[in-house]
């Protein structure tokens, strides 16, 4: 389905490119290639689905190890969809591979192109794709990854990401421990601790730091999302058949290792008490194996690459300003999915499919279609809206923190040294604590400590997090890693 059609990806300018094959880049694709213009669809996995339908490899004969997979049919049909297209030469999958470079068209008037730099990311035994794919219209759906807070002892093994736990159980099936705490804030904690129940862990508890109070106020738009009610519903039911406690309120504070010293050994819970201040009372549960989960943050680098404009979400993240038809703030440059905002998948659904309409232009040929969209697009978001005000990070996080605790894993920061830093140096934002600490400057270039250390930033000048904190962090050229080999020949 990828291979294939290399030669004839080399030899041609598409009319859309879509970046990304979950949810988002699935719909755009689907809708695109549907209206009748000629699509390539670009993903750094080697098979459809993205994150949220990660599954096992395709050529498994087991129909057991693809149970419990939401939206399931969904992604099948759409599968189905993107399958008949390439077939039909109408559109091009170019699996296992990654965009490191964007380039704008040429200054001057009339249609033009833009130009992907793109580079193999997948098994060597896989043909070669281009290296590079012009297209001019763009649709990016990079998707995004687990947004983490430091705690003192996050960097033992056994510590992950909740969304690392999840992939590694929907692709691999692969348990990385026996007894499990899952812990942070926002309802994507109840599949990852359903999940590892199913699997045989033995899940001592589901810690949500905030209270569930604060949904009230959000009522009319609950009862707006009968889907997400049932959801709910669901998860609940399958946690009190585990006997899993649902602990709200509840933060983990320390992560301590077992007699070895070498992995996780056990946790200490602690309940959060008015005005958000942890209480000093600590339970201890001995566990393996510690998920964690305080939201998401959107990939950023393609949407940087092209000049988009970004803002502050309700849930603290940097995301693409777009208008209700998805284009950015660049013309002929779609963005669907969470880049846009994190909310679902369905959402994420819902904004691809109305980028692929646009794209292709024929919002004139699916009038209805484009209405109904954007009438889902408008319920979803607004229900995502109510999520994150019902589940924020804490905003006295920083209290767990010792001076030792490691906020910048890659080059071993400590809380102390950026605090330092902050009261005696002067540093008032996320750039000049990166310049003075090197805080974000190794191998993961602040996708993990970038939050935690611009809102460390923020408050210790005593202000809230704005999207100018934010937006250096996300700000990274070449797009992907890329070999200097890979350069060379360009």
């Amino acid at each position: 389905m990828s291979g294939q059609h290399s030669s004839a990806a080399e030899q041609t300018v598409f009319d859309v490119a879509v970046v990304g094959a979950g949810p988002a880049g699935l719909g755009a694709a689907a809708a695109a290639a549907r209206a009748g213009v000629r699509v390539v669809l670009i993903d750094a996995g080697h098979q459809l689905g993205g994150q949220y339908w990660r599954h096992p490899d395709e050529s498994t004969t087991d129909p057991t190890r693809l149970a419990g997979y939401r939206d399931w049919g969904e992604f099948l049909a759409l599968r189905e969809r993107i399958l008949r297209h390439c077939q039909t030469g109408a559109a091009v999958h170019l699996a296992s591979t990654h965009v490191w470079f964007v380039e704008p068209p040429a200054a001057g008037g009339g249609r033009q192109s833009w130009t992907l730099h793109l580079m193999p990311g997948g098994p060597p035994s896989r043909e070669t794709p281009p290296r590079t794919v012009c297209a001019e219209r763009l649709i990016l759906c990079p998707g995004a990854y687990d947004r983490q807070l430091p705690i003192p002892g996050w960097d033992l093994p056994g510590v992950m990401a909740a969304g690392g736990v999840q992939a590694l159980l929907k692709g691999h099936h692969t348990l990385s421990g026996r007894r499990a705490v899952v812990a942070g804030t926002g309802p994507f904690l109840l599949p990852v601790a359903q999940q590892l129940a199913r699997h045989g862990v033995d899940v001592l508890a589901v810690c949500e730091a905030n209270g569930l109070a604060r949904w009230m106020r959000h009522m009319p738009v609950v009862a707006r999302t009968p889907a997400k009610v049932s959801e709910a519903a669901t998860y609940a039911r399958s946690l009190a058949r585990a006997r899993i406690p649902y602990r709200t309120a509840t933060v983990l504070t320390r992560v301590d290792p077992d007699a070895s010293g070498t992995q996780v050994g056990a946790v200490e819970l602690a309940r959060v008490g008015p005005g958000g201040l942890v209480e000093k009372a600590r339970q201890r549960l001995e566990v393996d194996l510690v998920a964690l989960g305080w939201g998401f943050t959107p990939s950023l680098e393609l949407i940087n690459a092209v000049g988009a404009q970004t803002r502050i979400d309700a849930d603290q993240s940097l995301v693409a300003v777009v208008d209700d038809d998805q284009q950015s703030t660049v013309p002929g440059v779609f963005i669907a999915g969470e880049a846009t905002g994190v909310g679902g998948a369905m959402l994420a659904l819902a904004g691809g499919e109305l980028a692929g309409i646009v794209a292709a232009e024929a919002g004139h040929l699916e009038r209805a279609r484009v209405r109904a969209l954007r009438r889902e697009i408008g319920r979803l978001r607004a229900f995502a809206a109510a999520m994150h005000d019902a589940h924020p990070v804490p905003a006295r996080w920083p209290q767990w923190l010792t001076a030792e605790t490691l906020v910048c894993r890659c080059e071993e920061v400590a809380y102390a040294t950026l605090g330092n830093a902050i009261t005696e140096l002067g540093a008032n934002d996320a750039r000049t604590l990166k310049l003075l600490t090197r805080c974000a400057m190794g191998w993961c270039q602040g996708h993990v400590c970038g939050y935690a250390s611009a809102s460390l930033a923020a408050g210790g000048q005593g202000r809230a997090l704005t999207a100018d904190d934010l937006r250096p962090l996300a700000k990274q050229f070449p797009c992907a890693p890329v070999p200097l080999a890979h350069l060379a020949g360009e």
